[in-house]
């Protein structure tokens, strides 16, 4: 098709023309950041987490007394363990994504400078097994080094840690971490196994590197150990911490006790990136829409302003699908200048988000899926006003002729 006429007939409509542009340019501007954004949320709320979760409930004692933790801790897990379905049960300090982040800054060195912010759990007797960590290198915690561990003022009493993959890493790199020291607070703790990443208790608030910032201690049995970690089968879960938070409201009548599935308190975790994630799903649609019903609009009032001009081609010859083309054919030209200029618009508003919000750079195949996107959506919403200036007469087109 000549696109000379159509340029011509754009030169004489210019406002409807800029108008359709700058819808189309905005549209595509907000899509690829909007769609970034999500991308971005969805893959935070699957983050990998080193634990097995499936199986796992976890039930919160509150106000209990810690000098009894020595007698009452024993005989809590006792009645947890009696509980049908149950196969494991251990006291913690706390849990990856709790929302209560207990950290620590190591060094490598003794004289280090660099401090490494990392998350801090206390785990009690077989707690590796029961959290389900996989031990990548070195070993677990024995029998000796958790009966001779201890907390004081939050810090470890005894004398051996697990860390992370990252960890290991990031605080030695291109070396084994296992015999290697951590230090903290004039004090050391030697490497004996490294697992794989297992979440901060608040990883949104970690940066990328502390994402799975995490070390392991063990512990006897103390009063800082307010959770018990319960592993069940998946389907036993939901009765499991009924009656987990039965048994324990009968032992400790003065305690405040809550229970949930691991499920549910990864889910709590990230309630507001799952709003957040839908919010922008609505804001792309709303802005699909609206430059939708914007192209139909304007076109149907082009249409509706150039009968005279599709009577007269329609008398010399041209069919309803040269009508057709025309109007699909300008539409793609609008579209593409649109396209165009939103594409450099999301770039400067993603390098905006950068500097003020810092947001990730956007990868550069979200630029062409939005400009695609944005050029079918161009084709359908004129595809109605196409056929309706297809389907007017040549009889009744020209009668102001």
């Amino acid at each position: 098709m000549e696109i000379r006429p159509i340029l011509s007939s754009l030169r004489r409509h210019r406002i409807p023309a800029v108008l359709i542009v700058l819808e189309i340019a905005l549209a595509c501007a907000v899509l690829c950041n909007a769609v970034f954004m999500i991308g971005q949320r969805v893959a935070n709320i699957h983050w990998s987490n080193g634990i097995d979760e499936s199986g796992l409930s976890v039930i919160t004692l509150n106000g209990t007394d810690p000098g009894r933790a020595a007698s009452d801790i024993p005989r809590d897990l006792a009645a947890l363990r009696g509980i049908a379905g149950v196969t494991a049960v251990v006291p913690v300090t706390s849990m990856p994504l709790d929302q209560n982040p207990a950290l620590t800054g190591f060094t490598a060195t003794p004289d280090g400078k660099t401090t490494v912010n990392t998350s801090v759990y206390f785990l009690g007797s077989g707690g590796e097994q029961t959290l389900g960590l996989h031990l990548l290198r070195g070993r677990f915690f024995n029998a000796d080094e958790y009966a001779d561990s201890g907390l004081k003022d939050f810090q470890s009493t005894g004398h051996v840690l697990l860390v992370t993959q990252s960890d290991a890493q990031r605080l030695w790199p291109g070396q084994d971490a296992l015999g290697k020291a951590l230090y903290a607070n004039g004090e050391s703790w030697t490497v004996v196994g490294v697992v794989g990443d297992v979440l901060a208790q608040d990883p949104k608030f970690s940066g990328p590197g502390g994402r799975y910032s995490s070390v392991f201690y063990p512990s006897r049995p103390d009063g800082m150990m307010g959770d018990y970690v319960l592993r069940s089968a998946p389907q036993d879960r939901d009765r499991v911490v009924r009656e987990a938070v039965q048994a324990l409201g009968r032992l400790e009548p003065g305690a405040v006790v809550e229970g949930k599935t691991y499920a549910q308190m990864r889910a709590d975790y990230f309630a507001d990136t799952s709003s957040m994630v839908w919010m922008l799903v609505l804001v792309c649609v709303v802005m699909l829409a609206v430059t939708a019903f914007g192209i139909v609009g304007l076109t149907s009032f082009w249409v509706g302003q150039r009968r005279r001009q599709i009577g007269i081609r329609r008398a010399v010859g041209a069919t309803r699908g040269d009508i057709m083309q025309y109007f699909q054919t300008e539409n793609f030209l609008l579209s593409t200048a649109g396209v165009v200029l939103g594409l450099v618009l999301a770039f400067g508003i993603n390098l905006y988000l950068m500097q003020r919000y810092e947001v990730a750079r956007m990868p550069w195949y979200f630029l062409p899926v939005s400009a695609l996107a944005l050029w079918l959506l161009g084709q359908l919403a004129v595809l109605g006003p196409a056929l309706r200036a297809a389907a007017v007469p040549p009889v009744v087109a020209t009668r102001s002729v």
